[in-house]
């Protein structure tokens, strides 16, 4: 006989119709696990209590609430203002405190604003005296609100006409969104003040004097920007940028500063010279401007031909610094209040013919842990040199997450002096070999007793070596007492097709040959905690945990220059850097990586997914 199922009443609240359905819910054979986190949700105490609260809001809501008068703050002022009239008792006096207080008197106010159902801005009337100049159809007249933020707009002085115009909105900020002023509007008054004949700074100081409501009288452009919705272009920074320290910038305040690897969304490009971007992440709504990919490329191009890049050696300089003969670039101004603008410059900034500086290193390292390199034909990143010089300023990107049938990606080790990946990567491997591997490695000695071909090392003669050389089957190769030795990418692909993820250690030579839409690498820069000094650690145990001999001073300061040659040239290649302290957190840390790379999207070369 089949239970009766219950019947709910005509007035039963939302929250006895949860219960109802909770107390349904029966395990099922072929859903247990659904109907237990159903069960265990609909249970939940919270979700009852809110049920219980949204019936009290519908049924007030049914009753059409309406205030009663639209001025309780005046009233609460009118009955503080009798109660100090005279003597007061003890409740009189707590009423009076709690009619003055603070909080109380912005509960009323909103009270107020709701019951007048006047939510805009209060706006001064318009002067009596609003000067109208020209046709009423050619004038715009805009009311923005100011606050303590930047209006997000710039401005500067046409040379041809001497008339002031807006050069550019950013997007974001509070012109873009008000929709009323656009690039190319020229700017009449402010505030009822004209400023045809002002300089750029008196503007600024005139709108920064401004409290409350800004308006503008403008001659809107011919051609009003379109209003462009945010593009989906994201880029990742090769070089690091600060606005103050680029005196090419048509407005310093205005300018996004990054570091490099920040993700970097790029919402317009409508200027050749600088875009407009915010970083991901950041709670900022207004874009800011940074140099384009054509300018910042063409810049470095200019300093390569006057021979004025720096020694790798050298110490670190600004990304931006730069030898020009005006005092100030500057030709616009930041719709802000702040005095921008240099009245001595008449150029635009990118013509002013300015000498820039930046990092462009191309020392290799010293020496290596590893291999030998006598001879480098055919090995790591041969094929992709054209001769050509890489100029580092940006990567477009795109967020990439590995699908449960696509190849595991390739997960790559590069090592300053010291940190013994080698040695990490055959501990992570060790803990499960099920999920990672090793790309067997070639070489040319002998094999041993204990050996298996394929297992250790793919044996192979010299003859064979070498006609593999030729051919670029090594992503990196060398000789280590009179024998070759080798890693292949057909012993990365073999690894791949198990569905095991290949981790692999490589000299970062090798990391342009890597960065292919096959592999997919995410690089990982280790490098061992290095102490400012001998004195301060124990002089028999090595950077990076456990016990090596005895490390001088001139060996710290060796791995400190390795760390340092390494991040210059091939830290714009890096995903990840892994300080290592000891073997067992950094083998922990490892770990996490792997496990997050497999589970998480991440930021990669829109080169790698485009079909």
């Amino acid at each position: 006989m089949k239970e009766a199922m219950p019947v709910l009443t005509a007035g039963a609240g939302l929250h006895e119709t949860l219960a109802l359905l909770t107390s349904q819910l029966r395990p099922d054979a072929n859903h247990k696990e659904d109907m237990v986190f159903l069960k265990d949700v609909f249970s939940e105490r919270s979700l009852a209590y809110l049920m219980k609260i949204h019936e009290k809001l519908r049924q007030y809501e049914r009753q059409s609430p309406a205030p009663v008068l639209d001025s309780a703050a005046s009233l609460a002022e009118d009955v503080a203002e009798e109660l100090q009239g005279g003597p007061m008792s003890t409740e009189e006096k707590e009423l009076l405190h709690l009619l003055t207080s603070p909080h109380l008197k912005a509960v009323l106010s909103v009270h107020d604003t709701v019951a007048q159902k006047n939510f805009d801005p209060v706006l001064p009337p318009l002067p009596d005296d609003f000067e109208d100049e020209l046709d009423e159809e050619s004038v715009k007249i805009v009311r923005l609100v100011k606050n303590k933020e930047p209006l997000g707009a710039t401005i500067r002085r046409d040379e041809a006409t001497g008339v002031v115009i807006v050069a550019r909105i950013m997007r974001g900020g509070a012109a873009d969104r008000s929709g009323l002023v656009h690039v190319g509007d020229e700017l009449r008054e402010v505030n009822g003040v004209s400023v045809i004949h002002k300089r750029p700074d008196e503007i600024s100081q005139l709108l920064s004097q401004s409290q409350g409501s800004i308006t503008l009288k403008i001659i809107p452009a011919v051609k009003e920007e379109d209003r462009l919705k945010d593009s989906k272009v994201y880029m990742r920074a090769l070089f690091d940028y600060t606005p103050l320290e680029d005196k090419a910038t048509p407005c310093q305040e205005a300018g996004l500063p990054f570091k490099r690897g920040d993700i970097l969304q790029v919402v317009t490009q409508d200027d050749p010279t600088w875009w407009q971007a915010k970083r991901v992440g950041d709670s900022n709504l207004r874009a800011g401007l940074i140099p384009s990919k054509q300018f910042q490329e063409r810049r470095l191009a200019y300093r390569m031909k006057m021979g004025t890049l720096p020694n790798p050696k050298s110490p670190k300089k600004p990304a931006s610094e730069q030898g020009c003969d005006k005092e100030d670039c500057d030709c616009e101004g930041y719709f802000n209040g702040q005095y921008i603008v240099s009245p001595k410059c008449k150029a635009v900034a990118p013509s002013c013919g300015q000498v820039f500086s930046w990092e462009f290193y191309s020392a290799g390292l010293r020496r290596s842990f590893r291999l030998s390199r006598k001879d480098r034909q055919g090995s790591a990143g041969e094929g992709s040199e054209t001769g050509e010089p890489e100029f580092l300023t940006y990567e477009e990107v795109t967020r990439f997450q590995q699908r449960p049938n696509e190849r595991p990606r390739l997960v790559v080790l590069i090592g300053s002096l010291g940190a013994r990946i080698n040695e990490l990567k055959q501990r992570v491997i060790a803990e499960n070999p099920h999920r990672y591997a090793v790309a067997v490695p070639h070489t040319t000695r002998p094999k041993k007793a204990h050996e298996k071909d394929g297992v250790e090392y793919h044996f192979v003669t010299k003859q064979q070596f070498d006609a593999d050389v030729l051919n670029n089957k090594f992503i990196e190769h060398g000789e280590y007492k009179e024998n070759q030795y080798g890693t292949s990418i057909e012993a990365i692909r073999s690894v791949q097709a198990k569905n095991k993820m290949c981790i692999v250690d490589v000299q970062p030579e090798a990391l342009k040959r890597l960065r292919t839409a096959e592999f997919k690498p995410y690089v990982v820069f280790v490098k061992p905690r290095i102490p400012e000094s001998r004195r301060r650690r124990s002089a028999a145990t090595s950077p990076g945990g456990g016990d090596h001999g005895r490390v001088t001073d001139e060996d710290l300061q060796e791995m400190r220059q390795s760390a340092v040659q390494i991040d210059q040239q091939y830290g714009h290649l890096v995903d990840r850097v892994l300080i290592k302290e000891d073997s067992a957190s950094a083998c922990a840390e490892l770990r996490g990586i792997l496990e997050r790379l497999e589970r998480e999207s991440l930021w990669v070369p829109t080169s790698w997914v485009r079909t």
